[in-house]
């Protein structure tokens, strides 16, 4: 039954929410956003029945670049759906909490994020899916301070 399924999600147009067991959801939203772009742009809200929130990325572990960073080689690993995560759990603490201060700041910082690739500042994973024209492509650690040079900016308003 999951083959038929994928393969009428791949098929799609989308226009609907899909409930899936804990397995099948890691697996298929994993293959739908590699098909459509970037697994590393992909973040995941889990809520409980009481009312707990997970946030996370929800595209697992990069061992392989976790090595290359151990043996001090650079990597290109996206950060983006991290730094969502971050965001999403920020936002809502600062609603639990009544601090809009907290969830503009969530806001800026994926404003941020998105500003950023689309000046034309991205990793690799990105760079080899963009429409942009000789995009800027940056490792991991250039990345996120390229982020950080557009939040600075935007906080600065």
């Amino acid at each position: 039954m999951i083959d038929d399924v994928v393969a009428r999600v791949m098929k799609s147009e989308g226009g609907y929410i899909w409930a899936c067991k804990n397995y099948d959801g890691d697996v298929m939203s994993d293959m739908v956003s590699s098909a459509f772009g970037s697994l590393a742009m992909m973040t995941s809200v889990l809520v409980s029945p009481q009312g707990y929130y997970e946030y996370e990325a929800a595209h697992g572990t990069v061992q392989r670049h976790y090595y290359k960073h151990l043996k001090g080689e650079e990597t290109s690993t996206n950060s983006v759906a991290t730094i969502f995560a971050w965001t999403g759990a920020l936002r809502k603490r600062g609603e639990i909490d009544g601090i809009k201060e907290l969830q503009d700041f969530a806001d800026k910082l994926e404003k941020a994020c998105i500003s950023t690739i689309e000046s034309g500042k991205m990793t690799k994973d990105l760079a080899l899916i963009t429409t942009l024209e000789h995009p800027t492509v940056l490792n991991s650690e250039d990345f996120i301070k390229a982020i950080r040079t557009t939040l600075e900016g935007m906080l600065s308003l």
